[in-house]
């Protein structure tokens, strides 16, 4: 027992660091209300209707540069299911869309693609189904 008393708390240890790096952030932005002015006029304040409202801080996050929850967000997207149109490798990344209640990254992602982003898709079934969206330019302020 004694021999095998550091193996396990290593395992434990690990168990523990595995399980704190699967953890959403806590500290969540929250996307301003529907026609509400966004920070200094900068990002977009309003969405298309079909995206739900946890998609609004994943863009808001994205447009302010600020870091994602998820350690696979802003990964690359390769597409296998070959539902969007074909581009090189890495032309791609996709972010996680928090579901309500799952206790998981669920099934809402926002997929990019281009570097800077060029092109907008939505998924609520991980991939089966995508929409494409358009941001609205940013209001500009003298």
């Amino acid at each position: 027992m004694r021999r095998s008393l550091p193996w396990l708390i290593a395992l434990v240890a690990l168990l523990g660091l595995w399980t704190w790096t699967q953890r959403p952030d806590t500290g969540r932005l929250h996307a301003p209300a529907p026609g509400a002015n966004s920070v200094g006029g900068s990002v977009p304040a309003t969405y298309p209707e079909f995206l739900p409202r946890e998609a609004h801080v994943v863009l808001e996050r994205m447009a302010r540069g600020e870091p994602h929850p998820y350690r696979q967000d802003g990964g690359v997207f390769q597409n296998r299911e070959k539902r969007l149109p074909a581009q090189p490798r890495g032309y791609y990344r996709e972010y996680t869309v928090e579901t309500p209640g799952s206790a998981d990254r669920g099934a809402r992602r926002i997929v990019t693609g281009g570097d800077p982003p060029v092109e907008y898709w939505y998924t609520q079934d991980h991939y089966r189904s995508f929409r494409r969206f358009e941001l609205p330019a940013p209001e500009v302020r003298p």
